[in-house]
């Protein structure tokens, strides 16, 4: 672990829903990691998608409770912000030079080797799941399994490249506006939770516009500037060795980069859940779709939901009762249907 004087005093440190924030310093400046839970336990590492941070891109799944059940009985979360988008977070001095992407995943082994930690075990949303991508194809030998919500892999394509540019101005020029917080929801979550003229916007929506409002500019400008700037990493998928998880909401502007990097990927060690009517956050918008692939997924390194009194109409699996067929390569290959997968793990 690093020498103590680099973290915040512990008298100093905020405390989140049980969880205790760390500034760690890097090379490319401080990083807020929020510790949830036994630290002797493995590690799970989180980064959100851009503009957003532990609170609004992982809470609805942590508070979620047989999700919270899965990954705090196997777990010790550590919730890593992109810098400035930490709750809290003042703005950046505009004289620092902007990360790269290489920068940000070079952040998250400087976060590891402060926490003492070996290999983790990795979530990420979007421009996160990149990052941690990214972090896995450099630091093979640090990463246990990814889970990768909506993910990207690819140079942005031109909609993608004028869509961020649209966004940078609006940055740039009017902070957070209204409009952009706009584009920002729509990349986030479907029609179906963003409401319309007749539909109010749903709750998690309205939280989110919320927490919005707390960002900087220049720090989500500056998280922007690195994603619409990253390479394609598609060359390197298919060395990946570790099991990737990835979840897509069908309604996802991301959905056929998702697809497209799935199709990359060794297909011994990687899955893929479709989500009907969701958006690219799966984790607000559709927790409970997350749930049974994550079980199963876990189970492939011998983690388990602790064993509980009733059983659960959700989610009725223990280890003696998965056939071994279900965690076979070719099983954990098929593309999943949410509401299809519960059923037949029902049967």
């Amino acid at each position: 672990m690093a020498d103590s004087n680099d973290s915040i005093p512990l008298d100093a440190q905020k405390i989140y829903l049980g969880g205790k924030e760390h500034r760690v310093r890097t090379r490319c400046g401080s990083v807020s990691v929020i510790v949830y839970g036994d630290q002797d336990k493995p590690a799970l590492i989180t980064y959100p998608d851009l503009a957003l941070n532990h609170v609004s891109c992982f809470q609805g799944l942590f508070f979620c409770p047989e999700a919270a059940s899965l990954l705090l009985h196997n777990f010790c979360i550590y919730h890593v912000s992109p810098p400035g988008h930490e709750l809290g977070a003042a703005p950046i001095c505009e004289s620092t030079s902007p990360p790269s992407v290489d920068d940000l995943a070079d952040q998250i082994l400087e976060v590891l080797n402060f926490f003492g930690l070996g290999a983790v075990m990795c979530m990420g949303v979007t421009a996160g799941a990149y990052i941690l991508t990214l972090f896995a194809m450099k630091y093979r030998e640090r990463v246990l399994g990814l889970i990768l919500v909506s993910p990207l892999c690819q140079a942005p394509s031109w909609t993608e490249w004028f869509y961020n540019k649209v966004m940078s101005n609006l940055l740039y020029f009017y902070g957070m506006c209204g409009l952009l917080k706009e584009v920002l929801l729509q990349r986030y979550f479907s029609k179906e939770v963003r409401g319309t003229a007749e539909v109010p916007e749903s709750d998690i929506v309205q939280a989110c516009r919320r927490l919005l409002d707390e960002r900087h500019a220049t720090n989500v400008m500056r998280f922007l500037q690195a994603i619409n700037g990253r390479p394609d990493l598609t060359s390197g998928l298919k060395r990946l060795r570790c099991r990737t998880l990835i979840f897509v909401g069908d309604s996802s502007p991301f959905h056929s980069e998702a697809l497209y990097m799935t199709s990359n990927f060794d297909r011994r060690f990687s899955a893929l859940v479709e989500v009907q009517a969701c958006g690219s956050m799966v984790t607000e918008e559709q927790p409970h779709a997350m749930l049974i692939p994550m079980e199963y997924f876990f189970m492939r390194y011998g983690l388990y939901r602790p064993c509980q009194p009733s059983g659960s109409p959700r989610s009725p699996l223990s280890p003696s009762c998965i056939s071994p067929e279900l965690l076979s390569p070719e099983s954990m290959g098929l593309k999943l249907k949410p509401i299809k997968t519960r059923v037949s793990l029902e049967v």
